[in-house]
């Protein structure tokens, strides 16, 4: 009697322990999410007076700066959760805005620009963050997708709702490229 009991009570802890390893690489990939989405927030929050300032020396580059705006609406429009949209759109917006940077070639007077070259410094301190802040969230959705395949915690995180993340991916090898910028 008292062994089925001992075997129950520690069936119970392992369950409980296995719950609770579940709870916390959860939490650590929402954590990792809303860093990504604090670096991605600053990021169009500088993209406004980065386009401001370029305004005043490439007004014939209106359709490459009407596209980086239009780029970050749809970004800022993507819901917190759609990891795969939210990484689609936030590519493109990079590429454009290394678009926008690599104009600085064709105006010298860009170039030289004081603003312009604090912004192009944030803009570029930024990317190492946010790019960071990716390699944190795809660290923690692995952690927390092995802990939802592999067995027995597999059974419970079917019991108790637990589902894989997405990872923050660029799926469009064009995407992937990296601008050219030459000064």
């Amino acid at each position: 009697m008292y062994v089925i009991l001992a075997i129950v009570v520690v069936i119970a802890l392992y369950i409980v322990f296995i719950y609770n390893g579940l709870v916390r690489s959860r939490q650590m990939a929402q954590e990792a999410w809303s860093g990504i989405d604090v670096q991605l927030k600053r990021r169009a929050d500088l993209i406004p007076n980065l386009i401001e300032t370029v305004k005043g020396y490439a007004a014939h580059e209106k359709s490459t700066l009407e596209e980086v705006v239009s780029l970050r609406n749809k970004a800022q429009a993507v819901p917190s959760g759609d990891v795969a949209g939210r990484a689609q759109v936030e590519g493109l917006l990079g590429q454009a805005l290394g678009r926008v940077i690599a104009l600085a070639e064709a105006y010298p007077d860009l170039k030289a620009n004081q603003n312009f070259a604090e912004l192009q410094d944030s803009l570029e301190t930024m990317e190492g963050e946010l790019q960071m802040s990716r390699r944190y969230y795809n660290g923690a959705a692995r952690d927390l997708n092995v802990k939802v395949e592999s067995f027995p915690s597999n059974l419970v995180a079917g019991q108790f709702g637990f589902a894989k993340r997405e990872y923050f991916e660029i799926t469009n090898e064009a995407d992937r490229a990296v601008p050219s910028v030459k000064f």
